[in-house]
């Protein structure tokens, strides 16, 4: 499936102001190949000739643009994560007033979903990418994953201020365990195993009879 990145998009948008160079479309041409290359082949398996070809570029042309391998990687390392928040961000703020809480956190899991399996090369890359790159590529990343967290935190929060969450269950357990689940989705999904809408369902479905308490 072809994606249009976060960034392609904007870039896309603003294609006819004067204000947007050629330099910025090329960069963000060089940023959208190497998050394609990043989240197939990996960190030790990104070469700076496979993302110049995937840009239609020369190799030495990326300099210009990123002093190095590592820095390049690292802005795509934080572009998914910072790209994931305000997908997520967007669409919880787009509800209406008085959505239960549970029907946010539902709601909630079905944007990381989304984003990670047909929006995001960048958000697939970070999050096959973590434990593979050095801590100094992560850093910034790992600040964005506290903004991104505390979000979730705040949904289960919610849940459980309406009384609905189970009474043994830790919150901040239950909020990594449910992150957890929805990133390594990444790693195993594949659409002949079945559709994004599917993955999204059964998400859903474990959450809602996982968390939550049900009338006896």
């Amino acid at each position: 499936m072809a994606r249009q990145n976060a960034r392609t998009a904007s870039t896309a948008d603003q294609q006819g102001e004067a204000s947007v160079s050629k330099s910025a479309v090329t960069r963000s041409r060089i940023l959208d190949a190497a998050a394609r290359v990043l989240s197939e082949n990996g960190y030790a398996g990104l070469r700076l000739t496979d993302v110049a070809a995937a840009a239609d570029l020369q190799a030495p042309a990326i300099y210009y643009y990123f002093p190095s391998r590592e820095d390049l990687i690292e802005e795509v390392m934080w572009s998914g994560i910072a790209d994931m928040r305000v997908h997520v961000t967007s669409v919880l703020d787009d509800l209406p007033d008085g959505t239960p809480a549970l029907d946010r956190l539902l709601i909630a899991a079905e944007a990381h979903l989304r984003h990670e399996l047909e929006i995001s090369d960048y958000t697939t890359a970070s999050i096959r990418n973590a434990g593979q790159v050095p801590q100094s590529i992560r850093r910034r990343q790992i600040l964005e994953e506290e903004r991104y967290g505390e979000i979730w935190r705040r949904l289960v929060n919610d849940v459980a201020r309406e009384g609905l969450l189970r009474p043994e269950l830790d919150l901040y357990i239950g909020q990594m365990l449910i992150l957890g689940a929805l990133n390594w989705a990444v790693e195993w999904w594949n659409p002949r195993r079945g559709s994004v809408e599917a993955v999204v369902a059964n998400a859903q479905s474990i959450i809602r009879h996982g968390l939550v308490v049900h009338p006896s």
